[in-house]
């Protein structure tokens, strides 16, 4: 089993029936298909539904799902994987 140091952690709502969960953690080492030793998933659901999710897997890599399309996702740091998650769940609000 891998050690993964858990590096930041968020679940809150940010608007009635709208929560988002950030979760990272730091692995001894990169998963098969990703460049950087993080773990990831950030979700936005509303009304239980995922409607936005970043994350990366084993053998898949980084990519985000927004609502059923699956598109990859060029990761360069936590702080622009965050700015983007932010960006996205701004644009999926604007266009609720």
């Amino acid at each position: 089993m891998v050690k993964a140091d858990l590096v930041y952690r968020e679940r809150r709502w940010i608007d009635e029936g709208l929560m988002i969960e950030i979760v990272v953690w730091r692995l001894p080492r990169a998963l098969p298909g990703s460049a950087h030793p993080f773990k990831y998933r950030m979700a936005l659901v509303s009304a239980g539904v995922c409607v936005l999710r970043y994350d990366n897997e084993a053998g898949k890599g980084d990519h985000k799902h927004i609502g059923e399309i699956e598109q990859p996702y060029g990761f360069i740091d936590l702080e622009a994987l965050q700015g983007d998650f932010w960006h996205d769940v701004d644009v999926w609000r604007a266009k609720r």
